[in-house]
């Protein structure tokens, strides 16, 4: 996914204190001094799922500017200082995305590192192992991924079947992850895995965090729909890993993912594209009909309840963001943002596609429409409603967590996992 940014000066006015607005201007002031200028009319062209860097490599044009930010305290701003953040308060997170505006499209092969990988670390590594790992990934020296879903499970999470199996000091891992975002670039993934088939399928888990060029990891990535490979496959034979990369108990793994999980929905709920501003540029001169887009009552409607569901979905983040400062988790009202976020930004693409009519079927940036944003859009919009989540698994998960309705009955409730039915038994 691509971030979403939005245009600073817009947001000035909501700086009701000399605070707050001392450091927006601090933040752009250090923004218009550093930010990589030549950089930014590429940016501003790329699609949806691409950065477009120009004839610089993409993945090293990230690493400079989140190098960058890190030496200055502009990385990971919420985290503590002593381990690569900036101690920052959630306004000030806030104010920060906001200045940093289309920069901020190179941070996302980071997004996971920092907004998944990096909390669950902070909350069961040890000391040593925060300090060693989290600044570089704060900096973006090591890029980091969430080694959760496999063939069999993907929404079905506890269903997974990567097992980890003591040998001494150690815990030999065999099995298969997929749809794993940036695998192929990471230096580092957390991995949930199997350890004990003979309980219930929540209750035999642990996690771990693993060198992704250890012995025995082999990473794939998968071509995808829109040209892209961002996702991986990434195989498991017979991966040492010593007990001391565990993170929490043996056997709690469930809970220690779910930390995860609340985090990524917080984090992909925030930064989904939704194509609102997108679409607001575009229908000020796209002709239909004789005339401009944006002089048609129904394309204004459509448009005004597109407004308004993004910006519910931007106030959302900001009360999730200040839930955490105030000690608590990502809780799962979370899985709102992200659901609403996914379907808008598909039915959103659709529609502005259908007002462009035959000029839709144009994909090259340079001649197409819009500079076929809405195209790439709606490529990469069915990733986007499977990652994180499933729509039909985040529709479970309010109804029952968070509008305390009944549970979906299970067929293997109260089961040990390798008593549950498959279709090879």
């Amino acid at each position: 996914m691509i971030l979403a940014h939005e245009n600073a000066s817009d947001n000035t006015a909501q700086d009701t204190d000399a605070e707050h607005q001392a450091f927006r201007e601090e933040a752009r002031s250090w923004i218009d001094q550093n930010a990589p200028k030549h950089l930014k009319s590429h940016l501003e062209t790329s699609v949806f799922g691409k950065i477009n860097t120009g004839d610089e490599n993409p993945l090293a044009a990230c690493k400079a500017w989140q190098r960058k930010k890190a030496e200055a305290g502009w990385a990971a701003l919420m985290w503590p200082k002593e381990y690569g953040g900036r101690g920052a308060t959630p306004m000030e997170s806030i104010i920060w995305s906001q200045e940093e505006g289309v920069y901020s499209e190179l941070t996302y092969p980071f997004v996971i590192g920092t907004g998944m990988c990096g909390p669950t670390m902070i909350a069961y590594a040890t000391e040593e192992q925060k300090k060693r790992y989290l600044p570089k990934l704060a900096s973006g020296e090591e890029v980091w991924c969430q080694l959760f879903s496999e063939p069999g499970s993907g929404s079905d999470l506890a269903g997974l079947r990567t097992k980890a199996v003591k040998d001494g000091d150690d815990w030999v891992i065999n099995g298969q992850k997929i749809w794993t975002s940036e695998a192929h670039h990471s230096d580092y993934g957390i991995l949930i895995t199997r350890t004990d088939p003979t309980v219930a399928k929540h209750k035999g888990l642990t996690m771990f965090f693993v060198d992704m060029r250890s012995e025995g990891v082999d990473v794939r990535p998968i071509k995808q729909i829109n040209g892209g490979s961002s996702f991986n496959e990434v195989y498991f034979e017979n991966v040492r890993i010593p007990d001391t990369q565990r993170l929490g108990e043996v056997g709690d793994g469930w809970n220690v993912s779910l930390t995860t999980l609340m985090n990524e929905r917080m984090a992909i709920g925030g930064i989904i594209a939704t194509g609102v501003p997108e679409m607001i540029d575009l229908i000020q001169d796209l002709l239909v009909d004789n005339g401009k887009a944006i002089e048609r009552s129904d394309v204004r409607a459509r448009l005004a309840e597109y407004y308004t569901k993004a910006t519910g979905l931007k106030n959302a983040g900001v009360r999730s963001i200040n839930l955490v400062a105030k000690g608590g988790i990502p809780g799962p009202e979370n899985s709102i943002g992200k659901l609403v976020a996914g379907e808008l930004m598909q039915d959103l693409a659709k529609y502005v596609m259908d007002l462009q009519g035959f000029a839709a079927l144009i994909d090259d940036p340079d001649i197409a429409v819009g500079n076929s944003r809405f195209q790439a859009m709606l490529m990469r919009s069915p990733a986007v409603r499977i990652e994180g989540g499933t729509d039909q698994i985040l529709r479970n998960i309010i109804s029952e967590r968070v509008l305390g309705l009944p549970a979906e009955m299970r067929a293997d409730k109260g089961l040990a996992f390798n008593e549950i039915p498959t279709g090879n038994s």
